[in-house]
């Protein structure tokens, strides 16, 4: 795991719901909690782009329903800053699982993703159909 170039603005907190971006077969994921926050105390952990994260699925096959699994958000709602000045912020929230070795369990993406997360995550990035 590489750092990420941009100081990145984390919007997601426990309890929010964003989309599974993959094709595992879950549609709805839930954070629960992010790996490496340090934190203070009374204080929500929150994730962005590139991090990763502990996450139930809520919606999606029967299967890998109410599954407890490891997560990295490559889409995010809430606007974050680039390096070259540019504004960026998405339709919605959105994650790929992934299994212990951060690869990604799905055998392709087919929505767009950002390029803070293939920066972090160069695995993500070949199954990745579109990277903006």
């Amino acid at each position: 795991m590489k750092a990420i170039s941009i100081k990145m603005t984390k919007p997601l907190q426990s309890g929010s719901f964003m989309t599974c971006a993959d094709n595992t077969g879950a549609k709805e994921l839930q954070l629960i909690s992010v790996l490496g926050y340090g934190g203070v105390r009374k204080r929500h952990p929150r994730a962005g782009i590139g991090d990763i994260v502990i996450c139930a699925v809520t919606k999606g096959n029967q299967k890998i329903k109410h599954e407890v699994v490891r997560a990295v958000i490559v889409r995010q709602a809430g606007e974050y800053k680039r390096a070259n000045g540019m504004h960026v912020k998405f339709e919605d929230n959105a994650a790929v699982i992934v299994d212990e070795k951060n690869e990604p369990k799905g055998k392709e993406i087919k929505s767009v993703i950002a390029k803070e997360a293939v920066e972090r995550f160069s695995v993500i990035g070949k199954v990745a159909r579109s990277v903006a």
